[in-house]
């Protein structure tokens, strides 16, 4: 559910696993304005869903229109699972999830625990990316914003070893890092470039980028070219799905490169 959704990739990557484990089920897309938000919802029980999906701007409404939410939910403001439970609606957020085994994946023994780690960006991505880390173990996590001010309430509201940084100072706080995530939307497709001198990374940090589109950013194309090991952000798409496919169908599938090529032709 979405407003608007035609654009979800949520489709092609639920509806292969369908096809993929063989089981009889239905993943649709769904307009949903946000006033109609709370009926909607309200109707997936009445309608016999399992659950649903859900996508800009429905994700913090949602927080106040379920019966209850798991912690990453609360602790990042946002769903963007819900699963009918026991006949009531079940909040949860999995981008999270979705983050830490894109890495896991990608990366042979990531450990979040390796080292400092640095975000860009304090949106609602970060939210999670910055959780997800913290959760993980992470001894200390950098946040560069644009406005040092949403940087700070970010690390307020969630605590811990979180330091703000001023956006001037992103390529300095590079030092000693483990781990640079990109959060912004710097360097997607029809957006302003993301300008980051990466001298002062190290050569073993890896560099991931939550944008999928284009697949290889410049930051990403930068970084190879510096010995770096990088992940793109299309595993995370894919893997902050799984844990509501398991809820609602029984199954945990798993993300091999033949759901990635399905996702990357509908994209096309």
């Amino acid at each position: 559910m979405g407003w608007p959704v035609a654009h979800s990739l949520s489709p092609a990557v639920h509806g292969y696993w369908l096809r993929h484990y063989r089981i009889d089920g239905a993943y649709t897309r769904e307009a949903v304005r946000p006033e109609e938000l709370a009926a909607a919802l309200r109707r997936l029980r009445s309608e016999g869903w399992r659950g649903c999906n859900l996508t800009i701007p429905h994700k913090e409404a949602a927080l106040r229109l379920v019966d209850r939410v798991d912690g990453a939910a609360r602790r990042v403001g946002a769903v963007n699972t819900v699963v009918i439970e026991d006949s009531r609606l079940a909040g949860y957020n999995t981008d999270g999830f979705g983050f830490i085994e894109n890495l896991r994946q990608a990366i042979v023994g990531f450990d979040a625990k390796a080292g400092p780690a640095v975000v860009l960006g304090a949106g609602g991505a970060a939210r999670a990316v910055v959780d997800a880390l913290s959760e993980a173990g992470a001894p200390q996590i950098r946040i560069a914003n644009r406005s040092l001010e949403r940087a700070r309430t970010l690390a307020r509201y969630l605590g811990g070893a979180i330091e703000p940084v001023p956006w001037e100072e992103r390529a300095a706080a590079l030092a000693g890092a483990a781990l640079l995530v990109n959060t912004t939307s710097l360097g997607m497709e029809n957006q302003p470039p993301l300008e980051l001198d990466l001298a002062r990374l190290p050569p073993t940090a890896v560099v991931n980028d939550i944008v999928y589109v284009p697949l290889e950013t410049a930051l990403l194309k930068a970084a190879k070219a510096r010995g770096h090991r990088v992940v793109d952000g299309l595993g995370m798409l894919l893997h902050q799905a799984r844990p509501g496919f398991e809820r609602w169908f029984g199954v945990m599938p798993d993300v091999t490169p033949e759901l990635r090529g399905a996702v990357l032709a509908a994209m096309r």
